[in-house]
Formats: structure tokens, sequence, C-alpha cells
């Protein structure tokens, strides 16, 4: 039977995962390995500097008090009978496309399965205020499973997919969105007077591009890029080469 480790970044009690898990059991024996709190936004973070905590929760489902990365190593290395066949992260509550797959939780999930070499997914869901429908999400994520177990994507590849709210058109293959992110930090005090701090979003502008996994979920498309760990940037390497050449030349 084939193994299915199934992690997050909304922690172990969120109905995303548990839909997910639910929506895969059909295609193999499936783990749960996922945060005991939230971990939004934490990235590809590994925990190096102090222990971490596994608690079974129940039948194959256990919670980790660290990251979505730490999730994967010890769902891989302690909890499974042997490798997995297939590495999904989801279903996350909100969109993690363009830019902000590198703060993503989820898609460091998937991230964390590929470079160990391992069939991934990760699965997102546009924010919704309503109440929250994972079932397009779901059997987005099992067909797309299925499909990548029978014929495997590229080493070091993975798949980072993003479904809208309300009717689906279909699926867009997509690449990275880009948009000009501003922060600010706002300072506030606390009732001792010293300061604390909020990172807060002061400008969102998307660059516009038809392509782009933003525009997919715009017009209500489901997208599915192609992410990879490599970040080297293969078209500056000659402009690299030459200012290193210059340097090279300077007494």
């Amino acid at each position: 039977m084939r193994r299915i480790l199934v992690t997050n970044d909304d922690g172990h009690f969120s109905p995303g995962i548990a839909a997910l898990a639910a929506a895969l059991a059909p295609l193999g024996e499936i783990t749960i390995v996922a945060p005991q709190v939230e971990a939004s936004a934490v990235g590809h973070a590994l925990t190096l500097r102090r222990p971490l905590r596994l608690e079974k929760l129940g039948d194959r489902v256990y919670a980790v008090d660290g990251t979505p990365t730490d999730c994967v190593n010890i769902g891989i290395d302690e909890v499974l009978d042997g490798p997995p066949d297939l590495v999904v992260s989801g279903i996350n509550k909100g969109l993690n496309i363009g830019d902000d797959v590198t703060y993503s939780g989820t898609v460091a999930g998937a991230l964390e399965g590929a470079l160990l070499g391992y069939q991934a997914i990760a699965v997102s869901m546009q924010w919704t205020n309503g109440d929250w429908d994972f079932g397009p999400a779901a059997t987005t994520a099992v067909r797309l499973a299925a499909a990548i177990l029978e014929r495997p994507l590229p080493a070091r590849t993975f798949l980072n997919v993003n479904v809208p709210q309300g009717s689906i058109r279909g699926v867009r293959v997509t690449v990275q969105a880009r948009r000009n992110h501003i922060t600010k930090v706002n300072q506030r005090l606390d009732p001792r007077q010293r300061p604390y701090f909020w990172i807060e979003e002061a400008q969102d502008d998307w660059e516009p591009h038809d392509r782009s996994d933003r525009q997919a979920i715009l017009d209500g498309w489901v997208s599915v890029t192609p992410l990879q760990p490599d970040m080297t940037d293969h078209g500056a390497l000659e402009t690299v080469e030459a200012l290193t050449r210059s340097l090279a030349e300077r007494p």
C-alpha cells in the first residue's frame, strides 16, 4: 500500500487537513504529522536549538511542537514504516501565491518533501469570511496526487496548488506572480510602556501577468505552479561573471 504523509501549517486541528486526509484515503495509507499549534508564515524553518516533542493523537495522527519542515522530517524518520510515496501539505486557509511562497509554511512542507527526494504537493484555498468548503480543493488535490503517483514529477520539483472560492472553471498551469511588497512596522506600547511591534502590509501592488497564479485565481481557475528549491538566477550568471572578473582585475 502506498504511504502518504500529510502535513500543514495551520495545525493538526485544522478542518483543512482533515478534509485533505479523508479525500486522499483511497490512494493509500494516510499519516498526519502536523504542527501542535498554528505555524503560518514560518517559511522553511527547521528547529535546531531546542528538542522537539512528538505526540500521538489518534490512529496515524501525530502532532509536533515545531514547524511543517520539522513535521516532515520527523514523520519520515520516526513515524512512517518506510519512505513516503507522496507528501501533501494543506489545505491551507488562504492562498499561497506569487512571492508569498517564500513565507509559506504550507509550501515549505511540500518543499521539504521534494528536497528529501519524494513527490510532493502544497494545497491552499482562497480566503473566505464565510463557511469553508474544502471539497473543491480536496478533490483537486486527490486528482493531482493520483496523477503524479502514476507519472512522477522530475526530481526536486513539486506542485503549488491554489484553489479559488466559488465556481471553478478548470485548472491552469501557472508561474509565480510578482508584487511590490512593502511592509510597515507598527510600534505600540504595552501597559508598562514598553514597546512592542506588529509587522503589517503597507503596500501590495501585483504586477500584471496573464499566466500568473494570481491571475488564474482572479479568473476562477485552479492554479498549479511547478516549483523547485533551486533559487539560482541562471539569467544573471553572465552578469555576475563579468562583475567578479572586474573585481579580480582591481589592484
